[in-house]
């Protein structure tokens, strides 16, 4: 049986965070069921995805519903649905979801509309904001990516890093002692050697699909490590078609004459496939994929550690999300709300959340000696975010979705050979200066912190 997680802490004051702290009252110390009794019977609604975080959350939450008696009702949408179904539920004032859910892309516009409430709203509520809630627990990247115009508007859950996993079995009857540090290494020593079709082993396969896996998992692991960028914002120019981006691409394009055929196509199941098969010496892919290539047939061979490095230095994907509450709904509706993002988020319920197969950025949890000697991605994790994560990975932009169509439209065509890298990445760079121009999209920046 479960060990229920009791949520009651002692109240105490905490430092300032973001310019503001959270106090409890000196009378009685705060508890979640204390805090949850006026909202006792109220339903919230949580939008979700149907990825091992919310499958994770999903169990835990009758833990909440019984200490607080507040209902939680999970609705999962598929990725490439969220911010449509999202969208629509604020243009028609429907009230279908409470707990808003926000890719690290997304964060503009809802700030923008002011669809969503800022945390410090909720942490300046001494009734309702947890003493213990520890916004300094979070990796300092997290805070930064959904901070906009200098206010925090959600709690990061279900956090990615890009880390380079790799077969030690097959490395090392190849000769080689261990994985490689920099992305030429990768090419020039690895590659070669571990390239044997008639075998099917491969050293290195790149999900790409066309979609958002194609613009943050292909294109833009190949632009910030050689020192590309999408654009200079001051200057409002697009910057796809510098040296430095096209070197990035080209060195791509070197890298997929060793990978399968056709795996340019693939998606991260497949991908994860294949490596869990042994059909693949190494991928980079996110946290999340460690318990299902730990659980697959390579099981102990199974070795992860931070992405390779480039020209540029080391920066590995960065992705994943935030919970947020709805300023559409009334009141007490936010107030129930704000508690079980809370609590979901919190510093109690991260380890549970990772021994269910969740990511979390809590320091707290992530660096905890038990779970690290048991989870070995959890250390490449957060040296990842510590020194190798941007907030700002793929453009914080209001106009980002169809920006990312372009990206992977072209990107894709780059990749399967029907450009050149260097005439499809002056296409490509025309094409979203002319877009980000006409659509006044270069007022919408946002520029979280480094």
């Amino acid at each position: 049986m479960r060990r229920v997680l009791k949520y009651a802490l002692a109240g105490a004051a905490i430092g300032a965070v973001f310019g503001f702290g959270v106090q409890a009252s000196n009378a009685d110390p705060w508890s979640l069921a204390q805090a949850a009794a006026p909202y006792k019977g109220m339903t919230v609604t949580v939008v979700g995805l149907d990825r091992p975080s919310y499958k994770a959350a999903q169990e835990l939450t009758p833990e909440f519903e019984n200490e607080t008696g507040i209902h939680v009702k999970w609705v999962n949408f598929p990725y490439e649905d969220t911010l449509k179904a999202e969208t629509l539920n604020f243009v028609s004032h429907s009230n279908q979801f409470d707990a808003i859910l926000t890719d690290v892309v997304w964060p503009v516009d809802f700030t923008r509309a002011k669809w969503v409430v800022p945390v410090e709203q909720f942490l300046s509520d001494e009734a309702i904001a947890d003493p213990d809630v520890d916004l300094n627990d979070f990796i300092p990247v997290w805070r930064h990516a959904f901070t906009v115009g200098g206010k925090l508007i959600g709690l990061p859950f279900d956090s990615y890093a890009g880390l380079l996993y790799y077969n030690k079995k097959i490395l090392s009857e190849h000769g080689f002692s261990g994985p490689p540090t920099t992305w030429q290494q990768l090419l020039t020593d690895y590659a070669p050697k571990l390239y044997d079709p008639a075998k099917n082993l491969y050293g290195y396969a790149l999900q790409s699909a066309r979609g958002e896996t194609q613009t943050a998992d292909s294109f833009t692991r190949f632009l910030w490590p050689w020192g590309g960028r999408y654009f200079d914002a001051a200057a409002k120019k697009m910057t796809l078609d510098s040296p430095q981006a096209i070197a990035g691409l080209t060195f791509r394009q070197d890298l997929v004459k060793y990978m399968p055929k056709g795996i340019i196509a693939d998606d991260h199941s497949q991908v994860v496939q294949l490596m869990g098969q042994g059909q693949l010496a190494m991928i980079t892919e996110w946290s999340a994929f460690y318990p299902t290539l730990k659980d697959s047939a390579i099981g102990d061979d199974l070795g992860v550690t931070v992405e390779p490095t480039g020209p540029d230095g080391r920066f590995s994907a960065f992705g994943g999300f935030a919970y947020m509450v709805s300023a559409q709904i009334p009141a007490a509706e936010q107030k129930a709300t704000w508690l079980f993002i809370q609590w979901l988020t919190s510093k109690a319920m991260a380890k549970p959340l990772i021994e269910d197969g969740a990511v979390v950025a809590r320091v707290s949890a992530d660096t905890d000696p038990t779970l690290d000697a048991k989870y070995p991605y959890l250390k490449p994790m957060v040296e990842t975010w510590e020194n190798g994560s941007v907030p700002d990975w793929r453009p914080q932009i209001a106009c980002y979705p169809y920006f990312s169509e372009l990206v992977s439209d072209y990107g894709s065509d780059i990749e399967t050979g029907q450009y050149p890298v260097a005439k499809g990445a002056q296409i490509l760079n025309a094409k979203l200066q002319k877009y980000m121009d006409s659509s006044g999209c270069w007022n919408s920046i946002n520029l979280p912190q480094h």
